[in-house]
Parts: C-alpha cells; structure tokens; sequence
C-alpha cells in the first residue's frame, strides 16, 4: 500500500511566507525589555477581529528557512491561497519548491491531494478547525506555519510565556500602512505586522526559533484578504478525480528517526 510521508508535506496549510516585495519601515527604535500595553492591545485587536470572522480567505507566499547538514540555509518558498469557513470548513491550495497540494477539512475528514500524481489520503478529522490543525500537526506531522492566527482564541495563545512585548513602528508593505509588534517568549520570538484602520488583519508573520544558534524562522506574508468569501459548501469537500489514486498518510510516530550521523533508522 502506498503511504503519504507527511514530510514530504510540510507546510501545506501554510500561511508562512516570504518578505513582501516593497517593505519602508519607518523604525521607532526601543528596548526589548518589559511588556508595553500598547503591543499587546493592538495583537488582541487582531486576533479578536479574525475571531470575528465567520469566512475569510487570503493569499500567502511563503519562505521557509531550512539547514542542510554542511551548515548553509536554504530558503524553501511556498504559496497558498487559504479559505476557512468556520467552525469547522477549510480548504488551502498550495504550490511551491517543495510539492503541489491541496488540503480539504469538510467537518468530517481532512484530505490531502496531490494533482502532480494524481494520489490523496483522507483522514476521519475533529469537529473544528482548531481542534484539526491540532491534530494534524501532532499525530499526522503536518507543519502549520502561523496556524495560531486562525484560531478564535488566538490572543492567548500567543501571549503565552511572553516576557517581552514592543511596538517597533510603521511599515509600507504592499502599499498598506502596518504596525509592526514584536514579541519574545522562552526558544521563540515573533512579529507581528498589524495593518492600520478599522480592519487590523496581519500582513505579515515572522516566527523565530531562538532555541539555537542558527535562529532559522518562517516568514508569512498575507495579501489579497476577503472577509466575506462567497464560497459554497461544496468547495471544502473534496471529491476524488477519475483515476485518482487513495494512499494512507503515516502517522507521526511511524515516521523514520535520524541518527548522528543523519542516517534514517
């Protein structure tokens, strides 16, 4: 039987990406030190406006920041258009350097397509989008940069261990004015770039592992946002096209264990 490597699917539902094209900060320089209120009313502003939302969608492009076992980074690059119905619709298109895919959560099952060969695994899946995006990462290993902003509760998640919370000031990205918030936490940093106005929706995600040296991170930038989708049901629901070959995804605990040497065990 045929099995789908979650690691080959890395990222699919992401709404990581890469840095917007044009980007004029204009920096107010501050000590990354304490909390400011100030940073912290503006990040639940935006998680309390996506909350809100019963059906948005977006595009992303992504970056990635990979390590190669010489020590060079290697930036993997990925796009996706993302559309979520809640509680419990998602549909995301990916394409990018790693492979083409297409993620389904009907309510029921989440599937995962791949048209370059023509093969999908379905998986029966949680009642909710949040309590999906859980499962996925932690028993099927699949990746979901930035996931935390889909979540109604998104504010306390975030905010969670946050020693340190700053406003860094004024950014042009894709011609809308953001303020640009940065956060730090125990082994990860993030920031946030909250568009200005009465709709404050993230134009961009950094997240920093800060738990090694190398202090790689995965990037999002989102564009082209729509907070009243008109999409039908029938768009989360994936319906197997002729010839279509049905696989299984291996589990996380299946996955093969790399040695010191890198070799798979």
């Amino acid at each position: 039987m045929k099995i789908l490597n979650p690691k080959t699917a890395v990222a699919f539902l992401a709404t990581a990406a890469m840095a917007a094209t044009l980007v004029v900060p204009a920096v107010v320089h501050a000590e990354a030190t304490g909390v400011d209120p100030a940073a912290t009313r503006l990040l639940k502003d935006m998680t309390d406006y996506l909350g809100s939302l019963q059906k948005f969608s977006m595009h992303t492009d992504n970056t990635l920041e990979d390590l190669l076992d010489s020590g060079q980074r290697i930036d993997i690059d990925v796009s996706a258009d993302v559309t979520i119905s809640r509680p419990n619709q998602l549909r995301a298109e990916r394409k990018g350097d790693l492979v083409s895919q297409v993620f389904y959560y009907d309510g029921k099952n989440l599937t995962l397509y791949d048209p370059d060969i023509n093969a999908y695994a379905t998986q029966p899946a949680p009642k909710t989008i949040e309590e999906t995006i859980g499962y996925a990462r932690e028993s099927l290993g699949l990746v979901v940069p930035a996931a935390d902003l889909m979540y109604r509760n998104g504010y306390d998640l975030l905010m969670q261990g946050v020693t340190s919370a700053i406003v860094v000031g004024k950014t042009d990205l894709d011609g809308k004015v953001c303020t640009h918030l940065a956060f730090s936490r125990p082994d990860v940093d993030f920031q946030v770039w909250v568009r200005d106005g009465d709709k404050p929706l993230p134009c961009k995600y950094v997240v920093t592992d800060t738990n090694t040296t190398v202090l790689l991170s995965i990037t999002t930038v989102v564009s082209e946002w729509n907070v009243a989708p008109d999409v039908a049901d029938d768009s989360f629901k994936f319906v197997p096209p002729k010839d279509a070959s049905a696989i299984t995804f291996m589990p996380l605990d299946e996955w093969p264990v790399a040695n010191e040497s890198g070799a798979s065990k």
